[in-house]
């Protein structure tokens, strides 16, 4: 028997977010085959390492170069030699680039393993405009990076028009879910919360981050009536953030945070409206999921979510960065219970046709497995 493959992963960082959670899911389903390393660029922020499956080797090294700073000759060539060793390097978001600029300056010249960069979206510094300067160090980064993988048609078209990025080079894989296990009945007893009789939830799955934008989704539950409550699945560093909007908004009684969970398929059915309020999504995984799980999204119309949902939902994908117009999605869909029923069966219909998880796996086992040019 071969040994496993080992495979380095740089993350910006590993708090449980959609591009985590999806490398988390491609780790337990290629199972044994692999070995992990992870680096996190906030070393603190490491919460996805729970979910993954304990048969999956990984490991968390501390002595990897840390992924922030400038990028010095010096600094590259430190990161450069600790990528030696590996069969393939996977990078993610802007807060690796550093490491595949290293990979670029240096592959040659040290003999490095081939490298695959991932790019889902953008943090709160370039939600809604990209950086002039870091799209020139994103063109040179990228020159000699195998493959660039992208999970939506905004980010495929950044790729090649802005960062000039040939199309061989550039592959879009859709996220992908388990669209069965959403349809299966939630579990109530899952949740640190109970949900009262008539009460209707408004939910969300989300990094506590302040790119999405949490404190206004608060804000925006002002729109709805008082049994109508907010639950925030998720953690991270705006926690305290969005407490405060609700004690501002006085409505700190109805907006909760049970923290992360490990399985949304056993929660999500619990909501009845699924709402996203950030600055920049791509495309959510999140949204997948409640779309499995037959809810109605009201979200900003950021990255391809208008396009994901069903045509009946698209009315209700707002205009971005406002409370009032988020606010007035939520209210229109919490008014008329046989819309949220309608508009939630032909989201689950348009999940089941287009976003299996099946599919995404073998996209991305493909993909591994040539660039390597080792099968497993």
């Amino acid at each position: 028997m071969s040994a496993p493959l080992r495979i380095l992963h740089c993350q910006s960082t590993f708090s449980p977010g959609g591009k985590e959670l999806r490398t988390v899911k491609l780790m337990n389903a290629f199972g044994k085959a692999l070995n992990h390393r992870i680096v996190s660029g906030q070393p603190e922020e490491t919460g996805a390492r729970a979910l993954i499956d304990r048969k999956v080797k990984a490991t968390f090294p501390t002595d990897f170069p840390s992924l922030k700073g400038s990028p010095t000759p010096g600094r590259l060539i430190t990161i450069a030699k600790a990528l030696a060793g590996y069969d393939l390097i996977l990078t993610y978001n802007w807060g690796a680039m550093d490491v595949v600029m290293a990979h670029t300056v240096f592959a040659q010249n040290l003999g490095l393993p081939p490298l695959i960069h991932h790019e889902d979206g953008f943090n709160e510094d370039e939600a809604v405009q990209l950086k002039s300067s870091r799209n020139w160090y994103r063109r040179i980064a990228l020159w000699r990076t195998q493959r660039l993988v992208v999970p939506s048609r905004v980010l495929e078209r950044i790729a090649l028009d802005t960062w000039k990025q040939p199309r061989e080079r550039v592959r879009r894989i859709d996220n992908g879910i388990d669209v069965a296990a959403f349809a299966n009945k939630p579990n109530p007893n899952a949740l640190r919360v109970v949900k009262r009789d008539g009460e209707r939830w408004v939910g969300t799955l989300a990094g506590l981050r302040a790119v999405k934008q949490l404190p206004m989704l608060v804000q925006a539950m002002t729109h709805l009536p008082d049994n109508w409550h907010l639950v925030i699945l998720g953690d991270g560093p705006e926690k305290e953030a969005i407490l405060e909007a609700a004690r501002q908004a006085e409505i700190a009684h109805r907006v909760h945070l049970p923290g992360a969970i490990k399985d949304p398929a056993n929660v999500i059915g619990l909501f009845d409206i699924f709402a996203l309020s950030s600055k920049s999504e791509q495309f959510p995984i999140s949204v997948v999921e409640a779309m499995a799980a037959g809810l109605p999204v009201a979200a900003p119309n950021v990255g391809d979510i208008a396009t994901m949902v069903s045509s009946s939902n698209a009315p209700f994908i707002a205009r971005p960065n406002t409370a009032e117009t988020l606010g007035q999605s939520l209210k229109e869909l919490a008014q008329n219970p046989e819309l949220r029923a309608k508009i939630g069966a032909e989201n689950r219909s348009k999940a089941a046709a287009h976003y299996n998880e099946a599919t995404m796996i073998e996209a991305y086992r493909s993909l591994y497995s040539d660039v390597m040019g080792k099968p497993f």
